[in-house]
């Protein structure tokens, strides 16, 4: 009997009560949901004992595996000492100074403030509003709309989610909110047109994205907002010379730049963060996921002086900054990532990453080579993704009701890999421990999917 139907299984009752982030009810309620009971390293344990290799740490975010000696010790002794305060009211914690001082050195931030949140939504958030307070104390309150990207995502609160650049982000709800524009992703693959080369490709998202800016009103304008890599917008790397020049753009037009690193942070990319990656110079960065490895929630901001200078400012004759959230700098929180990063430089992040994904890309490079339906593997550090097409030479997709990629998902799953497929983009984001052992299982069961999903589709 499928477990969905077992009855008083915890499958049976969860979908009786739960309502699930990202699923499809109908097919909830005819499968059920995958029940875990417990991780180790890389791997997770379903209900049934049947062991996975989760090559996407969760949510991009298990960075330190799904269980942690350390992590779990540096929550405990936190919560025997306080296990709940705040950072209203001109309150701290030793742990949120010591947090701080560490953000703002990682990040290169020098002067800058730190600020912190619960998850990434709030933390994007946070960058919207700081940017309004900047740009009304310096006497431009007209400043308001931001620029996002087409395919991009930031998260699902109303403000989040209207940043998204992807439409299953809005059918729901009605958004974007007014004021909240895209402009062209740079996607090389998708987007570059015969006989362009990439110098010309960026020339012209640049010109996209003035055109987009003068049409608005640049006095309209207060903020553009990019991941350095595109994670749920299927793996997105782009052009080297992409952010040098859409930085030209935005200084031109007195713009601030907003990096979300919730993904790319924290080595993902190959470096401590995703703006080091692709030579993005933010104001302010939102960080999430790797800070306390998921193991927390707890977001952060790091924001450039001149931010905080406009808070002070637009405050200084009295009142607070009326902003804040009940967990913002939670100690627990603060604990874990403490420990977190400490772990990371310990481990040599960046360089433990590099290596594993040059391993883990060079197995993908070479399945390319002998399957005829991935069209391109890209990414950086730990973060690929391969994109099945149906003809490798035109680049022509496989029909949307085929959902190939969708096919991919459940034939790994049935192997013990978990990804995630993005429309036809298959997406890997492991844990940052994994050893090699464990990239040439990801490799192996990916090339065991895929040929069975080529038998299926009859191309081999």
């Amino acid at each position: 009997m499928n477990e969905a139907l077992r009855p008083n299984s915890i499958a049976k009752r969860d979908v009786a009560v739960h309502l699930h982030s990202q699923t499809n009810p109908k097919y909830l309620a005819e499968h059920g949901p995958l029940v875990v009971s417990e991780g180790s390293g890389v791997h997770i344990t379903d209900s049934d004992g049947k062991a996975y290799l989760d090559a996407m740490a969760g949510l991009w975010c298990a960075t330190l595996g799904f269980t942690n000696e350390r992590l779990a010790a540096a929550a405990s002794e936190q919560y025997s000492k306080l296990g709940f305060y705040h950072t209203f009211f001109n309150r701290t914690m030793d742990k949120a100074t010591e947090l701080a001082e560490k953000l703002v050195d990682l990040t290169g931030m020098a002067g800058g403030k730190a600020y912190f949140a619960t998850s990434g939504s709030e933390a994007n958030e946070t960058m919207i509003k700081l940017a309004w307070v900047y740009h009304t104390v310096r006497g431009k309150p007209t400043k308001r709309k931001v620029i996002a990207r087409e395919r991009a995502f930031h998260g699902s609160t109303i403000v989040g989610a209207s940043l998204c650049g992807l439409s299953f982000m809005h059918r729901e709800f009605g958004l974007p909110l007014p004021g909240f524009l895209h402009t062209s992703a740079p996607f090389p693959y998708r987007g570059m047109r015969e006989g362009e080369d990439e110098a010309a490709y960026v020339a012209r998202l640049c010109a996209d994205l003035e055109r987009l800016i003068v049409s608005e009103g640049p006095d309209t304008i207060a903020a553009f907002i990019a991941e350095p890599i595109y994670a749920g917008g299927g793996i997105i790397v782009p052009p080297e010379t992409y952010f040098a020049e859409i930085q030209k753009v935005l200084k031109k037009y007195d713009i601030l730049a907003l990096s979300d690193e919730i993904v790319c942070g924290f080595g993902r990319t190959g470096n401590w963060f995703g703006k080091d990656t692709v030579g993005y110079e933010p104001d302010m960065m939102a960080l999430a996921k790797g800070l306390s490895s998921g193991h927390f929630p707890i977001s952060a901001v790091v924001a450039k002086g001149e931010i905080y200078d406009a808070v002070y400012a637009f405050n200084e004759a009295g009142g607070n900054f009326g902003h804040g959230f009940t967990n913002s700098g939670h100690p627990v929180g603060l604990a874990v990532a403490l420990e977190a990063i400490a772990i990371y430089e310990e481990m040599d992040v960046v360089d433990h990453v590099r290596r594993m994904g040059a391993r883990l890309s060079g197995h993908f490079n070479e399945l390319a080579k002998t399957s005829p339906i991935i069209g391109e593997v890209r990414g950086a550090g730990l973060m690929w993704g391969i994109e099945l097409v149906e003809d490798k030479d035109t680049r022509a997709p496989f029909a949307p009701d085929l959902k190939v990629g969708l096919s991919f998902d459940h034939i790994a799953y049935e192997n013990g890999l978990i990804c995630r497929c993005m429309d036809d983009t298959l997406g890997y984001a492991p844990p940052l421990i994994v050893g090699e052992a464990d990239v040439d299982e990801i490799a192996e069961k990916t090339e065991k999917s895929l040929r069975a999903l080529e038998k299926q589709l009859g191309v081999r």
